[in-house]
Parts: structure tokens; C-alpha cells; sequence
């Protein structure tokens, strides 16, 4: 079974405290259901139509378990901090190739 990818690319921060917070939560949540973060941060470089936006990839076993970590109580627990629009971003799961 091929490896998942959440591949989280945050287009606005509107409260850097609060994404502190959820970051401090999170991190350990998806720890704690098998999730490996193998980059976090701003782009080296971008090409083409890319933009300069917060990116984090994190590595799980497969689609089944990096879906089952967004729906984890712990993971819950910190979008918590992510409340009235801290973030605006979007989140992708994809299969490892």
C-alpha cells in the first residue's frame, strides 16, 4: 500500500498566535496516529503560478490513515485554535506514488 501525503499550503495567516497555538497542538496529534512531518515552512523558491505561502507536508502510511488523523480527537482539538478565521488554507491528501 502506497504512503499518504497531507500537503497543507496556507494562503492567508490572519492570527499568528492562534497558529501558534494549533501548531503546538497538532504537531503531537498527528505524531500520536502515525503522521511524520517532513516539511514545514515558506518555499525556498516557487515557479510557474506558485505563490510564497506557509506549506507543510506530512507523510502518513496511506490515504485511509491520514484521513483518519484529520478526524483524530486530537487533531480535533486543535483546530480548535483555528477559530474565526486565524487561517485561510487548504488541505490535500494525496497517494504516494
Amino acid at each position: 500500500m502506497p504512503k499518504a501525503y497531507w500537503i497543507s499550503a496556507y494562503r492567508a495567516v490572519n492570527d499568528a498566535d492562534a497558529l501558534a497555538i494549533y501548531g503546538k497542538l497538532a504537531g503531537p496529534a498527528l505524531a500520536a496516529v502515525g503522521g511524520k512531518i517532513l516539511a514545514r515552512g515558506m518555499p525556498a523558491a516557487v515557479k510557474e503560478h506558485g505563490e510564497m505561502q506557509r506549506t507543510v507536508i506530512v507523510e502518513f502510511e496511506s490515504v485511509e490513515a491520514a484521513q483518519a488523523a484529520y478526524l483524530s480527537p486530537g487533531y480535533q482539538e486543535a483546530l480548535k485554535a483555528l477559530t474565526n478565521n486565524a487561517v485561510v488554507r487548504d488541505i490535500r491528501i494525496i497517494e504516494g506514488v
